[in-house]
């Protein structure tokens, strides 16, 4: 089995067409046609199912494609080994993260990560943590920033950046809306919700702390940015349950402290695979974290 014909396949499982991943890879579509058809014969199963329009991964396709992403991330990090013990970092950084991270200003950290390492191309790609995850474990990405899905397993481990506690936002004129006033999720029950989309970090733990409460929610309205949902409440359309931070993007609305949720706090952290597979770009990138004193503080305006 040979590492083009696992780096074509990867190409055409992400493009779902021939055509596309041929371009992007800068071969001709027959010599990567026969590249996916000498991979079949050696593994003696059909890895796409092809129509006119586009393919699509087989089961065995589907099973191939995490443990190829895993061996070409190690080949790359392979690399990029030899190229740091020869003093020079090179290669991708491929990060992920979550909107509004606490812990972390991800675009001041990755400016000066750019300025020492001029020679590392930077990819980063947004979206929940529980997606993030996944992609860290099969490879797909070196690290990212997000909220604690799970405990620390053989293919992913954790870096805690922060913790907070949750709040309530609410427009003033919203009956809830008493200066200092602390409420529970019983106090909560019956109003419109704002949240974000299932696999975001403060949803979960939002969920996690009104399940544990005994107390059911609906959510209204589901968004996937945090200006959306910060626009929802201030039209007095629905209140919010998210991490303490984001009270600072929008002063105009009342932030209530919620309490008697015990220990659903909204904890942030680096995630990254196990250290031996993680690459030379993010040993770098958790150092320039942990030494250069690049993230805000969780309270203050600034904060991502």
């Amino acid at each position: 089995m040979e590492l083009r014909h696992l780096q074509h396949f990867v190409a055409v499982a992400e493009d779902q067409h021939f055509t596309r991943a041929a371009e992007r890879l800068m071969v001709s579509q027959s010599g990567l046609s026969a590249s996916i058809r000498a991979l079949e014969r050696e593994l003696r199963a059909p890895l796409f199912v092809r129509t006119t329009r586009r393919v699509t991964l087989t089961e065995a396709g589907r099973a191939l494609r995490a443990e190829a992403e895993r061996i070409l991330a190690q080949v790359r990090s392979a690399h990029e080994a030899v190229a740091a013990v020869q003093g020079v970092l090179r290669g991708t950084l491929a990060l992920g993260t979550e909107q509004c991270i606490a812990g972390v200003h991800v675009a001041s950290l990755l400016a000066a990560f750019r300025r020492r390492h001029p020679d590392v191309e930077i990819r980063l790609r947004q979206a929940g943590s529980g997606a993030l995850a996944e992609e860290v474990a099969a490879g797909r990405l070196d690290m990212a920033f997000a909220y604690r899905t799970q405990a620390d397993s053989d293919q992913l481990r954790s870096v805690s950046l922060t913790s907070e506690p949750m709040t309530v936002l609410c427009h003033p004129s919203h009956r809830l809306a008493s200066p200092g006033a602390a409420l529970t999720a019983q106090d909560l029950a019956g109003e419109v919700f704002v949240d974000f989309h299932p696999d975001w970090g403060p949803r979960r733990t939002t969920d996690a702390a009104f399940t544990a409460a005994g107390v059911r929610r609906t959510v209204a309205l589901e968004v996937n940015d945090v200006h959306s949902l910060l626009d929802l409440v201030d039209e007095n359309l629905g209140i919010a349950v998210v991490p303490r931070h984001f009270r600072h993007k929008r002063p105009a609305l009342t932030a209530l402290p919620l309490k008697g949720t015990g220990e659903a706090e909204y904890e942030t952290v680096a995630l990254l695979p196990p250290e031996r597979a993680t690459s030379p770009a993010a040993r770098a990138l958790v150092t320039l974290l942990e030494t250069g004193g690049l993230a805000p503080p969780q309270d203050g305006p600034q904060a991502s």
